[in-house]
């Protein structure tokens, strides 16, 4: 079997396709904030990543274009048993993997790949759990590694999952990006010719888009797949034109250079709204940016130093200085549009000389010295994670706390992070399928903790998992909003994280975009999106 050998024959095929595709061909540009980690959204939590594959994948069941609602996918349709253990999923015909590249396959998506993308994550036996890396972590906090039970194909176009117990947010998890169905024949081929880590760098989907052109830091170039089973993107070329500075990102899209930025910078945005060719999309955002607590480390195991630190930070400088109206205090790790959202909450007050007294009865009168990780890059909850470092660094001093800020490469920081190298660190997650489960959980429970996961407090506590744990069981939606309550209480008596804010989703987008949705996941999808003439 032969495959493309490299970079150059992409840059070929692009320029091939350009001159095929003729002047009519409508390209979109988006500006991107940054470099995918890879090509596979199951070994990856950020939403650059997620991004970069959005346009080649599908899942089974999918969001609905700017909503939460799940809707038919990869299955057209799927039975619940009586008990919500067993769900039976009939699948789509007719369905075509993508054949740009040498590689061209020989049948339709069927039963095969569906179970390939689940025992990929979920079986250390399987060739490929391991390549590209083995840390399934979104699988993994889920819970889905321990709820199933089988995964089994009926015929070619019928899977039937068996869970260990019902699981109420089951459904909407596998909407999410790491559930992203892959091509067995494509796997199992490249295996044979010794080149597994080819999947997820050149990767093959039934996504609208295909792969054409990725050069890391500089462009990812993708093109309308004219077999996508939902119909042609009305656009022809899509083009992600990364761009890390968010004022060069505005400056680009003031020139027409791109069509659509992400996180603009807040001191940009008087600008952005006065220019007569651009508009800002604008929504609530599903999201929370926070300070983690390693509460395995010392002196951060003490809830004592941990309120204390806590009280000693001026949240509302943070947001007057930083998010600039862009964002509103973070009280709860869930975001105040969740039904869950405990509205009694009361806050941490800030108070430097009670923060002191808390200090000296942890046994720490005189403070002590500690790291502040501050992330490298631009998130839709966190527009300066340095700056914010530096307040919080100057807030601390005040009661005798020594921080020393770090930082990484942003794939470098995420995986130290997860792996619990800090003391303290900034973080932050946009929801992915509109679940309290999805924060709680995911954040902070503790499964997520052991797993090298996205619970960065290393945050285990008994009476917490019980809540969230029976929540995720219960069917009735008041039930579990009352749960999530509770476990919301605990959370702040226990202040694994210095909760700093909830941003306001903002996207400027030029006028001669058409139908453009906003994603409440943060999420940038462009099929169904047109241009003007």
């Amino acid at each position: 079997m032969k495959l493309v050998p490299s970079r150059q024959h992409f840059a070929i095929a692009a320029l091939a396709l350009a001159a095929a595709a003729g002047a009519n061909a409508k390209t979109l540009v988006y500006c991107s904030e940054g470099s995918p980690e890879n090509f596979y959204p199951g070994v990856n939590t950020t939403g650059t990543s997620f991004d970069a594959a959005e346009p080649i994948y599908n899942r089974v069941v999918e969001f609905e274009r700017g909503g939460t609602k799940v809707v038919p996918g990869l299955a057209e349709k799927w039975d619940i048993s009586a008990d919500g253990k067993v769900y039976t999923f009939t699948l789509r015909k007719g369905v075509k993997w993508h054949n740009h590249r040498a590689w061209k396959p020989t049948r339709d998506f069927n039963a095969d790949d569906m179970v390939f993308m689940f025992e990929r994550q979920w079986k250390e036996a399987n060739p490929f759990f391991k390549v590209t890396s083995s840390n399934h972590s979104y699988f993994n906090d889920t819970g889905l590694a321990k709820q199933l039970k089988s995964v089994e194909k009926v015929d070619d176009y019928t899977v039937r999952v068996t869970l260990e117990k019902p699981d109420a947010p089951f459904l909407s998890n596998l909407a999410m990006p790491f559930a992203a169905v892959q091509s067995k024949e494509y796997a199992d081929a490249l295996l044979k010719a010794g080149t597994p880590e080819k999947i997820d760098q050149e990767p093959v989907g039934t996504g609208p888009f295909f792969l054409v052109q990725y050069q890391k830091d500089a462009v990812i170039r993708y093109k309308a797949s004219p077999t996508y089973w939902g119909g042609k993107a009305k656009i022809d070329d899509l083009v992600y034109a990364i761009t890390p500075d968010a004022s060069v990102r505005w400056a680009k899209l003031q020139k027409g250079e791109c069509h659509v930025m992400p996180y603009p910078n807040p001191a940009d945005l008087d600008a952005i709204r006065k220019d007569a060719k651009v508009q800002i999309l604008e929504q609530p955002g599903l999201n929370v940016g926070y300070l983690a607590y390693n509460v395995t480390k010392k002196p951060f195991d003490d809830v004592r130093v941990r309120k204390a630190i806590s009280m000693a930070i001026n949240k509302k400088a943070i947001l007057d200085g930083v998010f600039l109206g862009t964002g509103i205090a973070a009280k709860n790790p869930l975001p105040p549009s969740m039904s869950a959202y405990d509205t009694s909450t009361k806050d941490d007050v800030y108070d430097p000389e009670a923060a002191k007294k808390l200090l000296a009865a942890a046994g720490h009168p005189n403070g002590f010295e500690t790291d502040l990780w501050a992330m490298p890059v631009q998130r839709p909850y966190n527009p300066n994670a340095k700056r914010i470092a530096e307040l919080m660094q100057a807030d601390l001093a005040k009661v005798g706390v020594k921080a020393e800020i770090k930082s990484f490469e942003w794939g470098e920081y995420r995986k130290r992070m997860q792996a619990g190298e800090h003391q303290m660190g900034m973080l932050g997650w946009t929801g992915d399928n509109g679940d309290p489960d999805n924060f709680l959980a995911v954040l902070l429970g503790c499964e997520a903790a052991r797993t090298n996961g996205s619970n960065v407090a290393k945050f285990c506590h008994q009476p917490f998992e019980e809540l969230i744990q029976k929540a995720k069981t219960e069917v009735k939606s008041t039930e579990r909003d009352k749960l999530y309550k509770q476990a919301q209480v605990i959370f702040k008596q226990q202040e694994p994280w210095f909760t700093i804010a909830h941003a306001v989703q903002l996207k400027p987008v030029r006028k001669e975009v058409i139908d453009f949705k906003l994603s409440p996941f943060g999420r940038h999808n462009f099929y169904g999106v047109d241009i003007k003439e």
